[in-house]
């Protein structure tokens, strides 16, 4: 009886011992694996796991441009692990908030008050009709998607929470933003929609747009078109060129090969076409064995109407220039009076080459676990081998892209294994001393049992199968606790996070059978093995002490 009243507590902190071990565990593999997944899963929807780009750049958002043809987008096709390859681009922006006044009051009582406005800076992400947009879709808090197949999208912005609250904008707000290119220029942008995703990093920095706007703004490619002085020359016009984009050494043929000449002055005595091919070259006029942007091309239609024989007495208004008549709201088209005759001179200007450069190509893949495998094969096939426009590109992973951040998450894990080797270490102790304390309150039974012939192993499978009862009595009440704590948290959130240090909003929980399973096997496997230690105790119990002591 008095065995029983020393053994029973003893026993029940085992039990318990073991109880919380199992919940830490469960909580703790949870935790820390839907920490993992959650965060992996809004970075990568920010940028894909792997990204393709100019060999020469280090960071996805400052890439050189590169073609958008490339021959090895038919192989990742037929890559079974890769789900879709998207073409991005990325151009820095300041955004400005609209300006304010705010009143107050100093503190000798006087009325005062300060305009007050805001700019903070950002990345567009440009994207084509054909990206994924579902990343974003679920994290959406107002508004609605762009839809980029429509031509009336160009204008349309997907912006965070977090920038609208920073400069106060609404859904369909229209707002200012600021680019630098050759020279800095202002554009205007409506918001279409608002995402939250609370990873407020990457929030407060990614802006979606239409990827033809970024191919603009980033000057890919050669824009062309052409000009017409509005003073005059020899009483001849002055026709020139205006090409932007490339490497800013641009060439241009007027229809005689390509020269160095942007200007050449003309005095229009018949109907005239002039078309423009312009480019870039780095050494050589004629760009051989150079790596040139595309050519676009541009032309001016030169109509003249009437009779007379002064055709370039054009007439000047009291500046000096050239007094025009327009004819198309964009300046486009117009008119210029030269005694008798009218000259119509229409502009159209190239379409630009700048659609057939992207800042990048993102693969998505089909799962993460094959991520290296997929990166090392999207290597073997690309890196440093020259494409068919003598482009040099890499591969990366997001974990190289977003290097501080994986190195991070992989170092949970370390943590992990701490927490679980040292709870089942505590359990194990006191479940050995639990088995020590049934072993000496029972020695009289020990000794009568191997008075009659039992051998030590089976005496000792006795006390291991009681011990392993306890334990397990302990495992399914960790279970319990543990596993409804865990489905408490998934679906109500009770406890949270501050955003800005762990990139989340609430404590995230991913809970799977087959970790579940795992880790409840292994913890009655390891301690019922690391109990056979202390049974060895059995084997020092004579019976003839045994049966006295009693």
């Amino acid at each position: 009886m008095q065995g029983k009243k020393v053994s029973k507590p003893i026993v029940r902190i085992s039990i318990i011992s073991i109880a919380l071990a199992v919940i830490v565990n469960l909580i703790t593999i949870a935790v820390v694996t839907g920490f993992q997944q959650e965060v992996r899963q809004k970075i990568t929807g920010f940028g894909a796991p792997i990204f393709i780009m100019s060999a020469s750049e280090n960071s996805v958002y400052e890439s050189e441009a590169i073609h958008t043809d490339q021959s090895f987008l038919k192989d990742l096709a037929l890559d079974s692990d890769i789900e879709a390859v998207y073409r991005v681009g990325y151009k820095p922006v300041l955004f400005q908030s609209e300006r304010t006044e705010i009143h107050y009051t100093l503190p000798n009582g006087k009325d005062t008050s300060e305009i007050n406005q805001q700019v903070n800076g950002a990345i567009i992400k440009g994207v084509d009709s054909t990206y994924n947009l579902d990343f974003f879709k679920t994290h959406l808090t107002e508004g609605k998607l762009p839809n980029y197949a429509s031509s009336s999208s160009n204008q349309h912005i997907l912006i965070s929470r977090k920038l609208a609250n920073d400069l106060s904008y609404n859904v369909n707000d229209t707002v200012s933003a600021f680019f630098v290119k050759n020279r800095p220029i202002k554009r205007k942008f409506i918001i279409i929609g608002i995402y939250d995703t609370g990873l407020e990093e990457f929030d407060k920095k990614t802006v979606l747009a239409k990827l033809s706007i970024v191919q603009e703004l980033n000057d890919w490619g050669i824009k062309a078109c052409i000009e017409l002085a509005d003073t005059m020359l020899n009483g001849q016009l002055i026709i020139g060129a205006n090409v932007i984009g490339g490497n800013g050494h641009h060439r241009y043929n007027w229809g005689l090969g390509y020269e160095t000449y942007a200007r050449f002055t003309h005095c229009p005595i018949k109907d005239t076409t002039f078309q423009l091919i312009a480019s870039d070259y780095w050494s050589n006029i004629e760009g051989r064995n150079e790596v040139n942007a595309i050519p676009d091309t541009a032309y001016l239609k030169i109509t003249v109407e009437g009779t007379g024989f002064s055709p370039c007495d054009f007439e000047h208004n009291e500046l000096g220039e050239l007094k025009r008549n327009y004819l198309a709201d964009d300046g486009s088209k117009f008119s210029i009076q030269a005694g008798h005759k009218n000259i119509i001179f229409e502009f159209i200007e190239g379409r630009g080459s700048a659609h057939n450069y992207v800042g990048g190509f993102e693969v998505m893949i089909k799962d993460w676990e094959q991520l290296d495998a997929v990166v090392n094969r999207t290597s073997n096939r690309i890196d440093l081998a020259p494409t068919k426009y003598n482009e040099l590109l890499k591969t990366t992973s997001i974990r190289e892209n977003q290097h501080d951040i994986f190195v991070w998450l992989e170092f949970l894990d370390i943590n992990v294994v701490i927490i679980l080797t040292l709870m089942i270490l505590i359990g194990i102790i006191n479940m050995g001393s639990a088995l020590l304390v049934l072993i000496l309150i029972r020695s009289n039974f020990i000794g009568m049992m191997k008075a009659m012939g039992a051998t030590n192993w089976s005496i000792r499978k006795i006390f291991l199968i009681q011990v392993s009862f306890l334990i397990s009595r302990g495992m399914i009440w960790g279970n319990i606790i543990g596993v409804g704590l865990c489905f408490m948290q998934s679906y109500f959130g009770i406890f949270t996070l501050n955003p800005e240090v762990y990139y989340l909003t609430e404590v995230p929980i991913e809970l799977s059978l087959l970790n579940w399973a795992l880790l409840n096997v292994v913890t009655l496997l390891v301690c019922i093995t690391a109990l056979i230690i202390p049974s060895v105790v059995i084997t020092r119990i004579k019976p003839v002490n045994a049966i006295k002591f009693n």
